[in-house]
């Protein structure tokens, strides 16, 4: 059924003429409302906007009483108003008073009128109001709702805008540019302020109204083309490798470019007028709307993949490149994004960068690995980040809380600032500690080295006092790469690490690949349970050659000097002989071509299977010294992935089970005479020091940033203490005292900061 006034392209040539006119807000929503019902042929037609108080207020209306305008308020669950809202899908009634959602407010008069249509106001996924057409007569609407979605998508950016603030009542305005606090899961310590910046920028439309639309579809089609014509040509460079992580993603890129229905749908929005950027812009706001409410993980990453395929296009539309540019970052930078890899951040300006937001990833995700070598706040697990912040906002990351304020309040704003100087002033304190020899009160000397793994980490040495690297992680040179490093790359990262720790040790951990690390350049294999799977020495012993490679380039870059090499994942000491065994070869391999060789090889282990608990003796008797690695051990021991934010907060790691385990690794290491030290987030915090050092630690490798809270913490202590109040509580039936407040307690009482 066509509208009284042409249809919907007529609807939206005089909405574009109504928006360009020099108004008030109100009256421009008024004559909206009056297009809207005319071209309808509807008798009701009304606008709800979203308020920041989560409530739907009337903004405009034609046809129910002018004096329920800026009075009627409803919930944002209340009636089919509220439906539309809470579920941001059409409902197309033509008996609207049988919905059992169904209910009225007597100020509008609207008992009078059966059928409804109403849609919701969508911006990036984000409801931002409902807009509404009811007659007396019971009818179903049909070319209409495609219309009214289409209009809706104009009204998304009026509001957007902030442009209906000016007629809002105080603190009731409309929820588009209200502030937020959202809370995720935080990735790394620290406050930043600063700017929004999206690390995928959202195309800015300026031309939602198409004046040819036979010429729009030929845009689209031939951005389609050449789109998919794109996808097929990466997948067809060598440099993408067969089975590896970035093939699969593009390979699901271009099911998608070229699913028949997802264009049709494209083609039907611009049939109602729009621009062909703005029908991707509408079916992508549909799209992410969807994705927000799904339950179905491989839903969602289906819906991601569409998502990321509509940015795509938009790009190819106006003609931009996809990647983003990172040469013009602004200072105090924001980064928001939905995921990204470890090698897109490092490609960020770090002096400009001062914060990151995530929709997916957590701790132990690679990007946040990189985003604590890079000393940046990052908090991810923030539902669609990309789509609540716009390029500019004002917004504030809190590391160590988790939290993220998006538009934040003046006083927000002023409270945070506080707490930064505060922390400034604290790193002031640690900074003069820096050169202070570690001994707690009663004499005990504990060595505090850092985890690294990139070259970006070295100054952290000098700038922490560290005592040495206590974990290298050389896996994360691969991680980072685009293709697999060669020997001389990685003969250059090792000797400019042994450079930069001078006299102090350097542990290296060979390749800890698998499980959750893919590399993108190496055939993926799909497994049950990765964290149990091929990876790690496990993968290194079956494939020797990449295992040896990286053994020769270590012996070389230590050159005359002393080198202390670990394998990961090690479960028996059969598998730790097996690799020790590739160590003699490639110095029997240097020797023979003359090569200089080390001063001194010292060859370890990582201990994170628990099978090695009941075999300590036996391995104790092969190596040079032990590094425990409290996170995979830990995550092993209560069988909790540490990924998995349902479970890894299950269980405390300050707890009897755990430390009895960790106290036996230590008694055996003095009793074999071996060193051990321990690598992980445990010792990263200050109260996870106390416990290790009164267990018997004295040697702990932590995150750079941690260092000066825990040798803070270390040079108030007096060990004896603490040793003498923790045996008797490891020694007590599990679960009967709760070792982390007593801990807390002690503290308290010593005067320690935790």
């Amino acid at each position: 059924m066509r509208g009284a006034l042409g249809g919907p392209r007529v609807l939206l040539r005089r909405l574009r003429e109504v928006m360009a006119e020099q108004v008030s807000a109100q009256e421009r929503l008024d004559k909206i409302v009056v297009l809207i019902a005319a071209n309808m042929v509807a008798e009701v037609c009304s606008v709800y906007v979203l308020r920041v108080d989560s409530t739907l207020e009337l903004y405009a209306t034609e046809g129910l009483n002018k004096e329920a305008v800026h009075q009627t308020v409803l919930r944002s669950d209340e009636g089919l108003v509220g439906l539309v809202a809470s579920e941001a899908n059409p409902i197309n009634l033509s008996e609207a008073q049988n919905h059992p959602a169904f209910s009225y407010r007597e100020e509008t008069g609207e008992e009078i009128y059966h059928s409804f249509l109403g849609v919701p106001v969508l911006r990036a996924g984000n409801t931002l109001g409902v807009l509404v057409v009811q007659n007396r007569a019971r009818r179903t609407y049909t070319e209409e709702e495609e219309a009214l979605q289409t209009t809706a998508m104009v009204l998304a950016e009026m509001i957007a805008s902030g442009e209906l603030s000016a007629i809002a009542k105080p603190g009731a305005e409309p929820a588009a540019r209200r502030p937020l606090q959202l809370t995720g899961m935080a990735l790394n310590d620290g406050i930043a302020l600063g700017h929004v910046v999206l690390h995928e920028p959202r195309v800015v439309i300026t031309n939602f109204i198409a004046d040819d639309v036979p010429k729009e579809l030929k845009r689209l089609e031939a951005a389609v083309e050449t789109m998919r014509s794109d996808l097929d040509v990466l997948l067809e460079r060598g440099e993408v490798a067969d089975g590896g992580e970035h093939r699969d993603v593009l390979e699901a890129y271009r099911m998608f470019a070229y699913d028949r229905g997802w264009v049709h749908r494209l083609e039907e929005a611009v049939a109602t007028g729009l621009t062909a950027e703005a029908a991707v812009e509408r079916v992508q706001s549909d799209t992410r709307a969807r994705m927000l409410r799904a339950t179905d993980p491989y839903l969602r990453e289906r819906l991601h993949d569409l998502d990321e395929l509509a940015n795509r296009l938009m790009h190819q539309l106006l003609g931009q490149d996809y990647a983003p540019s990172r040469d013009r970052l602004p200072e105090n930078a924001i980064l928001v994004a939905r995921s990204m890899g470890p090698a897109a951040l490092l490609d960020y300006d770090r002096k400009r960068l001062r914060g990151l937001v995530l929709e997916e990833g957590g701790p132990n995700s690679h990007v946040a690995i990189v985003a604590r070598a890079l000393g940046i706040p990052a908090v991810g697990e923030i539902a669609n980040a990309t789509g609540i912040a716009d390029p500019g906002d004002a917004i504030i990351v809190d590391g160590s809380t988790g939290d993220v304020h998006v538009r934040p309040s003046p006083d927000m704003e002023a409270a945070y600032i506080e707490r930064v100087r505060l922390r400034a002033r604290r790193q002031l304190q640690y900074l003069a500690l820096r050169d202070k020899p570690c001994v707690t009160k009663d004499g005990q000397k504990i060595a505090l080295m850092i985890n690294a793994g990139l070259a970006v980490d070295l100054p952290h040495i000098e700038e922490t006092g560290a005592a040495g690297i206590g974990l290298f992680r050389t896996e994360l040179q691969f991680m980072v790469a685009a293709t697999l490093p060669r020997t001389a790359e990685q003969f250059s990262l090792y000797r400019a690490v042994l450079d930069a720790a001078g006299e102090r040790p350097v542990t290296f951990r060979t390749l800890d690949i698998g499980g959750d690390k893919v590399l993108p350049y190496m055939r993926n294999v799909e497994e049950e349970n990765p964290a149990l799977g091929w990876r790690a020495i496990r993968l290194g012993l079956d494939r020797p050659g990449l295992l040896r490679s990286q053994i020769r380039a270590l012996l070389r870059a230590a050159g005359g000097r002393e080198l202390k090499v670990m394998f990961p994942m090690v479960a028996t000491v059969e598998e730790f002989d097996e690799a020790k065994s590739l160590v003699e070869r490639e110095l029997t391999h240097l020797r023979r071509h003359s090569h200089k060789l080390p001063e001194r090889v010292e060859v370890g282990t990582m201990l994170e299977v628990p099978s090695l608990l009941y075999q300590l003796d036996e391995l104790l008797a092969r190596v040079d010294f032990l590094s425990v690695g409290s996170n995979d051990l830990v995550q092993f021991f209560y069988a909790a992935d540490r990924g998995n934010s349902r479970v890894a907060d299950r269980f405390d790691a300050i707890s009897a089970p755990v430390l009895r385990a960790l106290k036996a690794i230590a008694d055996h290491g003095r009793t074999h005479a071996k060193p051990v030290t321990l690598c992980g987030e445990l010792a990263s915090t200050p109260i996870g020091a106390l416990a290790l050092v009164a267990i018997g630690y004295r040697s702990l490798s932590l995150s750079p940033s941690a260092v000066g809270p825990v040798k803070a913490m270390l040079l108030d202590l007096n060990a004896r203490k603490a040793s003498a109040l923790i045996q008797p509580l490891i020694d007590s039936p599990a679960g009967s005292l709760p070792i982390r407040e007593r801990l807390k307690a002690f503290a308290t009482e010593e005067g320690l900061q935790l």
